[in-house]
């Protein structure tokens, strides 16, 4: 059984998957509350379940871009767990699980998520069989990201409805994704943490960090900055 832990932004989410189905997931909008929120809502899934932490084979978790503080609670207790437990660790990236939810498109995918100050972090995605990430996430105003994306194009991830009448507003084959094929669900998550676990690509519970990016300024931020 493979947990998947994601407080990366406002949005969190908790799922557990057998190897052959999500049997359990959990979403939820949270106030800036993980700390709170997170423990109960996890002992809650797992009794539900009928399982014990200590039966977990793997522990995948959303390691950002997100919120400073949301990434370090959700961080925080997966690697307690994997190193309390001696269960495998594997971080997952939050535009790699919207991405994840999303099927076939004929032109390219772009994620966004939230970076504060108008800006998002974005990254390109081409279909190969599944979304793969084409280029590196980075911070850049709405206008910027869409005069470097090739339409036709599908847009997902976290859209104001500022930056949805400006993709509108462009009058180029720009498909903007439902808001809810837009919200990353744990599921897909522990299906991606599944598919790593597999692949034995693990990563080293004492070392694993927050993904951190860089603003034009050269400051380091989170995509979200609280």
């Amino acid at each position: 059984m493979i947990l998947a832990i994601d407080t990366a932004t406002r949005w969190a989410g908790l799922a557990l998957h057998s190897g052959t189905a999500v049997v359990a997931e959990y979403g939820w909008h949270s106030a800036q509350n993980h700390t709170v929120e997170l423990a109960p809502a996890l002992h809650q899934m797992c009794y539900q379940v009928g399982i014990h932490l200590t039966d977990l084979t793997a522990i995948a978790v959303a390691i950002g871009p997100g919120s400073y503080t949301g990434l370090r609670v959700g961080l925080a207790l997966a690697k307690g767990l994997s190193l309390a437990n001696k269960t495998p660790l594997i971080g997952i990236s939050t535009l790699d699980i919207v991405a994840a939810s999303l099927g076939e498109f004929p032109g390219p995918l772009l994620v966004a998520a939230e970076a504060g100050r108008t800006r998002v972090c974005v990254a390109e995605y081409r279909w190969r069989g599944s979304w793969q990430m084409a280029t590196s996430p980075d911070i850049k105003t709405w206008e910027d990201a869409l005069a470097d994306l090739r339409p036709p194009a599908l847009i997902a991830g976290e859209i104001t409805p500022a930056a949805a009448r400006l993709i509108r507003q462009t009058n180029r084959e720009y498909q903007i994704a439902s808001p809810a094929m837009s919200v990353r669900r744990a599921g897909f998550l522990a299906e991606l943490g599944w598919k790593r676990y597999q692949q034995k690509q693990l990563d080293d519970a004492a070392s694993l960090a927050p993904v951190y990016l860089r603003d034009p300024a050269g400051k380091k931020i989170t995509a979200s900055p609280e």
